[in-house]
Parts: structure tokens; sequence; C-alpha cells
């Protein structure tokens, strides 16, 4: 028992006495350069308005819907999941080695010597063959002492990558959500371009139904028939390519979604007309703390400044405490009695000598890890603030866009409306109503889709804003 003491005893005292010494770099943020407001025009407003689930700001219950099923069944998301679950393992994995490692090891031999054999105290013949046996059941424990840190910054480096898997999983969470809103959107305006097809080819249909009417007798050219139907036929195929488009789009979705796509269905629900929430962007400053890849590429830079710690470690000694306990015994009976006890105790040192350089040469390679990532982290903060610039400046053009496009449709239909009543009364060509018609349907699909586009926008600013993520 004493001796067990004294074992535990040692160890606590060379563990205290090497608490909180640990070579290498302290760690301090990299310097970057923060602009004092964003150049492109913003809304203004409370600049921590964006909420956690930042889709309901929408208002729409089918996306609500669809991204609740992409967070719960996306495959991608569950691979970024079990990826924090491994670097968690792997971070008790690093901290286990903080601790001693305490092991038992029970051998029972027995051994038959010959009866011909010599003594080995004497050297005299012996009288007989003996039979030994041996009962040994001993705890043994080894123990790094870590002078230097190098388990301490392991585990600093380790715990880095637990932030940043875990950061990395909430860039990829939020790049799935913004697909699905972005997606659905895409289809919803695809869809009022479907319906503005299929409006646009009812009319034609008709007007190609009453020049026949008019050909036959005798009251309009045929050339007048044939242009209407080239243009009903062109918009047919127009038509079919939106279709097809709008297919591809809804595959993708179900994709997302996690859902196979011969399965999965979204029925038609045109939008006409969009309008988005106003999302303040705040100040530049603030974006480092609200986007997880900027966070994600810091905890990047916090491992690898642990990792040279561990490199500047190796070039030390390292010292290492064995101990064994237990008890030793011919007989199973005595085996565990007072005087069958045993128990030592040793501590070792290991230094480099001599290894041609290995060990320098490995944390200049460390270091240079180091200064890739400082370099990787300066440029996610600069594709930071140029996803929010290119985000606010889209959104300003499309949404100036939408108000043009929707004047050039009011424009459009009075265009053709009154096309249609000098035509009837004779006062121009028959190509005037076909361009018309045509600017009409060129200028409603050109507002479709550039409030696609706005929208699209618009969920591209909440996504370089970091969305509703929080650190």
């Amino acid at each position: 028992m004493l001796r067990t003491q004294s074992v535990v005893a040692a160890l606590t005292m060379m563990v205290s006495a090497t608490a909180g010494c640990a070579v290498g770099p302290k760690y301090a943020p990299p310097a970057v350069e923060q602009p004092i407001a964003f150049k492109s025009p913003a809304p203004g407003g409370d600049d921590a308005a964006i909420p956690a689930e930042w889709w309901r700001l929408y208002r729409d219950p089918e996306l609500e819907n669809l991204i609740e099923a992409a967070n719960a069944s996306n495959q991608t998301l569950r691979q970024a999941v079990a990826r924090v679950d491994q670097a968690r393992a792997l971070a008790r994995v690093a901290a286990s080695f903080r601790f001693p490692t305490i092991s038992i090891d029970p051998v029972v031999s027995r051994q038959r010597l010959s009866g011909t054999r010599a003594s080995a105290l004497t050297g005299a013949p012996v009288s007989g063959p003996a039979t030994i046996s041996d009962w040994l059941v001993p705890v043994d424990l080894t123990y790094e002492v870590d002078v230097w840190g190098r388990v301490r910054r392991s585990l600093q480096a380790a715990r880095a990558q637990v932030y940043a898997t875990a950061d990395d999983e909430a860039v990829i969470r939020l790049s799935v959500q913004t697909d699905v809103a972005q997606l659905y959107y895409t289809l919803r305006l695809l869809d009022a371009q479907l319906e503005i097809l299929a409006r646009t080819i009812l009319a034609y249909r008709e007007q190609v139904r009453l020049l026949g009417v008019q050909v036959r007798t005798g009251l309009a050219n045929a050339i007048v028939l044939n242009q209407a139907e080239a243009q009903l036929q062109s918009t047919l195929a127009q038509r079919e390519d939106v279709a097809r488009a709008r297919a591809d789009e809804e595959h993708a979705l179900a994709i997302l979604c996690g859902r196979p796509a011969p399965a999965f269905d979204l029925p038609p629900s045109p939008i006409q007309k969009t309008s988005p929430p106003a999302v303040p962007p705040g100040l530049p400053a603030a974006l480092l703390s609200r986007r997880p890849d900027v966070a994600a590429a810091e905890q990047q830079v916090i491992a690898a400044n642990a990792l040279v710690g561990v490199a500047t470690a190796d070039l030390r000694p390292q010292f290492t405490l064995t101990g064994a306990a237990g008890f030793e015994s011919s007989t199973i009976q005595s085996l565990f009695n007072w005087q069958s006890g045993l128990a030592s105790i040793a501590q070792g040192l290991t230094a480099p000598i001599f290894n041609a350089g290995r060990l320098k040469a490995n944390l200049r390679a460390v270091r240079a890890q180091y200064e890739q990532t400082v370099a990787a982290y300066t440029n996610q903060v600069l594709i930071a603030y140029g996803d929010v610039e290119d985000a606010l400046t889209d959104l300003h053009a499309l949404t100036a866009e939408v108000e043009n496009l929707e004047g050039a449709v009011r424009a459009s239909e009075n265009y053709r409306r009154l096309a249609q009543v000098q035509y009837t009364n004779g006062l121009i060509d028959y190509l005037i109503v076909i361009d018309a018609e045509r600017t009409l349907l060129a200028n409603q699909l050109a507002l479709a889709q550039a409030s696609s586009f706005q929208m699209s926008a618009s969920i591209h600013l909440i996504k370089a804003l970091g969305g509703g993520w929080r650190a």
C-alpha cells in the first residue's frame, strides 16, 4: 500500500510541476482589413434581424416544408453531421493522453524442469524433476509527463478541428437551405412563365382560327395566316423548353430534399409578383462573426498554431513514467495475500540527439502550414465581403429592373390592344400586330425571369450574411 501511495504521490507532484508549461507560439487572431461600411446600396434596420429559421421571412408554408425536409433528409448534410461526430471522437482520443494508461495483464504459467539438469546455484545434478507454477496479476501504468505541452497542444488542435468541422457543417446546412429556397422560387417563376405561355397560346390558336375563316372567305391573305401559325408554333416550342427546364429544376430539388426524383412532385403554383424581405447587412466588422465559413477558417488557423507547439515540443526531451503493482504467487490460494504484493515505478527520458534534421524540417513544414491557414482565412474574409457586395448590388439592380419591366408590360399591353384595333379597322399591316404580341410576351417572360433573379439575390444576401447562424 505504501508503495502504491508513493507512485500516486510522485505522479501528482510531477503533473503539478509541469502544469501550465507549453512551448510554441500563443495564438493571436490574424489581422485583416475591415471596411467602414458596404459600398452598395442596402436597406437600413437592425443588423441582427436575421432569425435562425430565416426562411420564415418569406412567409411561404410550402418553402418551409421543403427546407424542413432537406434539414432532415439531405444526404450531404448527413455526411457533414457524421464528420462532426468523428471529429468529436478524435478530440476525446487526444484528451485521453492527458491521463495515465492503466492496464491489467494477468499471466498464469506452469513449467516442468528436467530431473537430470544441473542446479542453477551449485552446478551439481539435481535429485529429480520439478514443476513450477506462477500466478501473476500486475496492474501496469504508463504516463507521458507533459513537460513541454505536447499533449495539451495536440488537444488544442483536436478541439479546434471539432469547431472547424462543426462550422463546416453549418456552411453545408446553410448552402442546402439556400439552394432549396432558390430552386423553389425558380420553379414558381417557371410556373409563371408556363402560365403566361399557356394564355398566349390560347390567344394565338384563336387568332389562327379566325384568320383561317377570313382566308377561306377571301377577307384576308394567306400570308397573314402563315405568319400567325408560325408565331403559334414557335410559342409552343418555347413552352416545351420552359417545361423541360422546370422538370430539371424539380429533379434537383428532389435530391436536395433527400427524395428520389421519380417519387417527388411539386404541383405548379405560379408566382406573378414577388416581394423579398428587407435584410439589412449591418457593419462589415460584424460580418466576420456571422459567417460559419469564416469561423471555420479561423479554427483551422488555431489548429495549425497548436500543431506548431507540438512540433516544437518534439525537439525537447520526452519524459515518461511507468509503474506496476499487483500480486504474484506460486499458488492461487496465496495470490492475494499482502506478502504476495509487488510494486515498481520508473521514470524514463527520451531525448533526440541525431535524426538528420527531421524534427527541425517538420517544424518548418508545420509553420508553413500555419501560414497557409492564415492566408486561407484572410481570403475567406475577402470572399465574405465580396459576397455581400455582390448580393447588395444584384438586389438593388434587379429591384429597379423589375419595376422597369412592370412598366414595359403595361406599355406592351396597350401596344397590343391598339395594334389589334387598328388592324381590325384596316389601318395597319398584320406584322404590327405580330410585333406587338411578341413584344408583350417577351416583356412578360422577362419580368418573370427578373423576379426570379430578384428572389435569388435576396436569398444570396441572406446566405452572404451567414443566415441565422450564431457562433
